[in-house]
Parts: C-alpha cells; sequence; structure tokens
C-alpha cells in the first residue's frame, strides 16, 4: 500500500512538472504544506489534471474512474482552490493549477497563521527557481500619470487601456498584505486592490473570491493603487488576465527580488527611471516612493541603480521639481509579452526543461 508520505511526494512532482514548478527543500517544507492544503485522496486525485482543460467525463475515461463520482470530487476541489474550474455554458472543465500564481492565492480566504509561517519559509526556494528562467509570470507597467502624452506606449502596458478592454472584471483581496497583516506585519495600503478578467474573474467569484465591479471601479481601484504608491504587475501577456497591485513590503515577488543583486534583469519592463540632476534638490521622496531600494541619495541629488529599477514610474508623479522622468529601454533590452497566458507558461515551462536539460 502507498502511504501518505508517497502520495504527497507525487503530488509535489507532479506540481514541480507544471510551468512555474514547485521546488523541493532540504526541510520538506513543501511537503507540510500540502498536507495542510490537500487531503491524501484529493492528493491523488490532483494529479490526474494537466494544464489542458478536461470535463470530469474525459478525465474518467482517460483514467478508469467512475464519472459521477469524479465529477462531484473535482467541482469540490475546485472550490477549494486546489484546482481550476473553467465554464462554457453548463459544462465545467478541470485543470491543474500551479502552486503560484494559483493554489497559493485560491486560499487568500482560508488563512491560517501556521499556513502563512509555512509558505513564508518556502517562497524563498520557489523565487530562487522562477527567477533562474527569463520568462516570468508577471510583469511590470508603468503607473498611469509616468508618462507623457507624448510618449507611445502599447495598449499591454498602458494600464487604463487594459481595464476598459475588460467586460468582466472582479476586484479580490492582496493575498501578501492579507497574510502580512494576519502575523502583525506589512502596511495599511488597500487590501481588495488585485483586478482580475475574464474566466478568471468567474472562478473568483462563483469561489467567493472578490467582488465584481464596474470599469469605472477599476479605474478607481488604479488610482488609489498609483497614490498608494503600488506597483503595478499584469499577467505577462498581451491579453491581459489580471493586474496586481504590489508593495514592496508585503508582495512576495518584490520582497524576493529586492534580494537579489541586480533585480531589474529579472523583471519583464521597458521603462527605467532617469533623473535629471539640475532639477533634483535631494528632498528624498522618490525615496519613499521607490519599491526596490533602487535611488540612494549622493551629494543631495537623487541617483538611480538602473539594475533595480523596475520601470514602475512610481518616482515620477510625485516628484515636487519634476526632475525624474520614464525612458524606454533600448531595443534590444526591450521584451514583448507572448500573446496570451498560455503561451507564457508554455514558455517557461520550455525554459525550465532546458535548463534541467531533460
Amino acid at each position: 500500500m502507498v502511504d501518505d508520505q508517497q502520495i504527497y511526494e507525487a503530488l509535489a512532482a507532479h506540481l514541480d512538472r507544471l510551468p512555474s514548478g514547485f521546488p523541493g527543500t532540504p526541510s520538506g517544507i513543501e511537503i507540510k504544506i500540502l498536507r495542510k492544503l490537500f487531503t491524501p485522496e484529493e492528493a491523488s486525485l490532483a494529479q490526474l489534471l494537466t494544464q489542458r482543460p478536461e470535463t470530469a467525463e474525459a478525465v474518467a475515461r482517460r483514467t478508469g474512474r467512475e464519472v459521477e463520482e469524479l465529477s462531484r470530487k473535482l467541482e469540490n476541489m475546485s472550490r477549494k482552490g486546489l484546482i481550476i474550474r473553467l465554464r462554457k455554458g453548463e459544462e465545467a472543465r478541470y485543470m491543474a493549477a500551479q502552486f503560484v500564481i494559483g493554489i497559493w492565492e485560491y486560499h487568500v480566504n482560508d488563512l491560517t497563521p501556521e499556513l502563512i509561517r509555512d509558505v513564508n519559509e518556502y517562497l524563498p526556494y520557489f523565487f530562487r527557481e522562477s527567477y533562474a528562467v527569463t520568462t516570468s509570470q508577471l510583469r511590470t507597467i508603468p503607473v498611469p500619470t509616468a508618462l507623457s502624452a507624448e510618449q507611445a506606449i502599447m495598449p499591454y502596458e498602458a494600464a487604463r487601456q487594459i481595464i476598459l478592454e475588460q467586460d468582466n472584471i472582479l476586484a479580490a483581496p492582496c493575498i501578501c498584505r492579507k497574510e502580512h497583516k494576519m502575523m502583525g506585519k506589512g502596511c495599511d495600503r488597500p487590501l481588495e486592490s488585485c483586478l482580475v478578467f475574464g474566466k478568471g474573474a468567474e472562478f473568483y467569484r462563483e469561489n467567493g473570491i472578490g467582488r465584481t465591479i464596474t470599469r469605472e471601479e477599476a479605474l478607481k481601484i488604479l488610482e488609489e493603487a498609483e497614490k498608494s504608491g503600488l506597483v503595478l504587475q499584469p499577467s505577462n501577456a498581451q491579453t491581459v488576465s489580471n493586474i496586481c497591485t504590489c508593495c514592496g513590503c508585503c508582495c512576495q515577488i518584490l520582497i524576493n527580488l529586492k534580494r537579489l543583486p541586480k533585480p531589474a534583469r529579472h523583471v519583464a519592463s521597458n521603462y527605467f527611471a532617469v533623473i535629471q540632476a539640475d532639477r533634483c534638490v535631494g528632498c528624498e521622496t522618490c525615496l519613499e516612493r521607490c519599491q526596490m531600494e533602487a535611488i540612494t541619495i549622493d551629494a543631495q541629488t537623487a541617483v538611480i541603480q538602473r539594475d533595480r529599477c523596475i520601470g514602475c514610474g512610481l518616482c515620477v508623479p510625485t516628484c515636487p521639481e519634476k526632475a525624474i522622468h520614464l525612458e524606454m529601454k533600448p531595443e534590444d533590452e526591450r521584451c514583448t509579452p507572448p500573446g496570451r497566458v498560455m503561451e507564457t507558461y508554455r514558455r517557461i515551462l520550455q525554459e525550465r526543461m532546458e535548463r534541467s536539460g531533460a
């Protein structure tokens, strides 16, 4: 008989074969996390799914399971945020969920101090592997007022335009700020600030995560994010499925990025900030706005470390002397995002396979 440990180790290996990965650790903390989230039966069933959406009937035929029971269990697992559910009319299709971005975020309403501690112990290992590949799940775009009307910007980098193109928008709580707040840390920036679109919004809504909002409400969230000093991180695709609004004190992506000596090299971004030294008076307003610790003061003048600047533009609109502006990177440093999110994940998986020699 296969014992529970083998089931969870097999699930960990299954998750590690998905694009974002699920690397092992010396302590085995990743197994402890899976035990908190999945029952042994759920851990076994999750391994039946791939990144291709399938009906319960198709999964049953492929695996020799009984359809009615499997359908009920897959639906329950999707409601618990352990797998993904997509609906087309009355038909439900199920697919494997990655740990990040995915299972972890889907548990924003089910956090416990114990789970938070375990995941915070694990995430540095996860991001160490993530930053080893070139393609990222998210990218950074400028806050709307950081660019002048004369500066050309692609539609997939214009935050307001992204929102205006959406018909189905949901506002969800930021799991990073919520888990920090639960542990007595973090900041008081807006909690309901993650924007989810399309099929993702449907999944979140059915699972009781967040609420449906209008375009106008989404634009207000965007304005509040800029006012509060939050980095805009949409999905790394031209057809955007979500926009995260992130702070350097809570966001696990930014926290782990800041630990790197040259974080800008690991971010998909097409801009960088430039100081006009003859205008700068060293007021340090930009230091407070920068979420990446990319700005220092030297001889009463702000200096931007290009290897740390991710081009978010937060420092631009609040500079009282108008001494900062964004410039587009040289052509050979620019990133054109994949057309759709699934293409992004295919690229990530391919890079991981090549890196491992698989």
